[in-house]
């Protein structure tokens, strides 16, 4: 099995989406997110997202799949028309063994919640790419608070988008203490 890491944008409260959809819109964190998940160093590969079905629901449908990577939704509901092109997996360790690693390089879990909550405890989680949002979004889906196994590594400068600042930290899995 893979190491895998999650991307995650949330607010001040954790928040991170309200009625289906981002409560922000932030093109900066849109495109570091493109950046992270699509960058590989073997042109050969591609790297592999898995999210929660109600998390492909909220993309927008000219995106559906995301270009440029391998696109797995988990969903324990019946059959669902996904394009042919789209893995479907029960649950999380069902997709991470899934997963051809001869063709993938990095997994992300991209969303939602419930899937976060699941990610953060496996123990092949590694990284953890957050874009801090501040203020409070009135969101009615939240990121569970990080695991004290992870530890802050990189930050980067604050930016300001239609007056929204935000951030991106990268934490990793503390090699010492975060065994599990």
């Amino acid at each position: 099995m893979r190491p895998f890491s999650i991307i995650v944008a949330f607010d001040s409260k954790n928040g991170i989406g309200k009625n289906g959809q981002l409560p922000w819109g932030l093109s900066g964190d849109l495109k570091h997110f493109k950046e992270i998940t699509t960058t590989v160093s073997n042109p050969s590969k591609k790297n592999a997202l898995i999210m929660g079905r109600k998390t492909w629901e909220s993309l927008p449908l000219r995106f559906r799949p995301l270009p440029g990577r391998i696109n797995l939704v988990l969903t324990k509901d019946g059959p669902i028309n996904f394009p042919s092109e789209v893995l479907v997996a029960q649950g999380l360790e069902d997709a991470l063994n899934k997963l051809n690693l001869d063709v993938i390089e990095n997994v992300f879990v991209i969303g939602g919640a419930q899937v976060y909550a699941k990610a953060m405890e496996h123990p092949y989680c590694e990284k953890l790419y957050v874009t801090h949002v501040q203020g409070d979004y009135s969101c009615d889906v939240f990121f569970p608070a990080i695991s004290k196994l992870f530890i802050p590594v990189s930050a980067s400068e604050e930016y300001q988008e239609s007056g929204i600042h935000f951030h991106f930290t990268q934490y990793c899995r503390d090699v010492i203490y975060g065994v599990s």
